[in-house]
C-alpha cells in the first residue's frame, strides 16, 4: 500500500474514532441542513468558475438555482462525521435542470471531499472545442463549513 492510501486509511479511522467520542456529548454539529448549504454554494461557485474556462456565456452563480439533499450513509442519523452522499440539482447554462450525486466524506471540523458518483459530470477532465483539455471543478472537489 502506497504512503498516500495508508494516511487516508489512518485519517478516516481517526475521524471514525472522534466521531464516536463525539457521540457520547451529546448532538453533533455536522448536519444535513449545514452540508447541503456548503455544497450549494460551493457547487454554485464551481460552476460559475467552470463556464467561464469553457468560454461559455457568463452567468452568476445564483443563476445556477443550486439545491442539494444529503443524507448519511449507513446510518440511522442525519448527523455526525463520516461518509455522506448527496444529490444536487442545478440549472445548467442552457437553463435544463441537471441532477448529479455526490459521494461527500465529512471530518469532524466541517471540511469534507466530494467526489462525482458516476461519470455524469464527464470525469475529472473535460475536452474543449479546440481539444485541449481542462480539470472539472464539479468532478471532486473539496470545500468546509462552521460545525458550532
Amino acid at each position: 500500500m502506497n504512503r498516500p492510501a495508508i494516511l487516508i486509511r489512518l485519517r478516516r479511522a481517526l475521524v471514525v474514532l472522534a466521531a464516536i467520542a463525539a457521540s457520547c456529548c451529546g448532538s453533533s454539529p455536522i448536519t444535513a441542513p449545514r452540508i447541503e448549504q456548503a455544497i450549494e454554494t460551493t457547487f454554485a461557485n464551481l460552476v460559475h468558475v467552470q463556464v467561464g474556462w469553457l468560454r461559455m456565456s457568463p452567468m452568476d452563480a445564483s443563476e445556477f438555482r443550486v439545491t442539494a439533499s444529503c443524507r448519511k450513509q449507513l446510518s440511522g442519523s442525519d448527523a455526525g462525521s463520516g461518509d455522506w452522499t448527496c444529490t444536487v440539482r442545478w440549472l445548467g447554462p442552457d437553463r435544463q435542470t441537471l441532477r448529479d450525486t455526490f459521494d461527500l466524506f465529512v471530518t469532524t471540523d466541517g471540511c469534507y471531499t466530494a467526489t462525482a458518483a458516476g461519470e455524469s459530470l464527464g470525469g475529472p477532465r473535460l475536452e474543449m472545442s479546440d481539444g485541449s483539455k481542462v480539470r472539472n471543478l464539479l468532478y471532486a472537489f473539496d470545500g468546509c463549513f462552521d460545525p458550532t
